[in-house]
């Protein structure tokens, strides 16, 4: 039977490379700025939205992934590559 996660639960590839692209921010930004980030570039997501995404509870679509990538100024490749 085929299951929408990863190998160790988690509903996304990328949560914890957003997390760890948001706290390499100058400065420092808060979920709650990220999140008001995407909402200035038209993304509706609220702070707990991010927080499920960063700890893997919540599936991120492809518009939310082209969002952090203009937020974060990366390409979606470096979004899904691991440190």
């Amino acid at each position: 039977m085929f299951k929408n996660k990863t190998q160790n639960g988690k509903n996304n590839l990328c949560g914890r490379k957003i997390s760890l692209l948001r706290e390499k921010m100058v400065p420092k930004c808060s979920q709650r700025q990220l999140a008001d980030k995407l909402q200035i570039i038209g993304l509706d997501v609220d702070k707990n939205a991010i927080q499920r995404i960063e700890c893997g509870k919540r599936f991120i679509t492809d518009i939310e992934i082209k969002a952090f990538c203009q937020v974060f100024n990366i390409s979606p490749n470096e979004l899904f590559e691991y440190e």
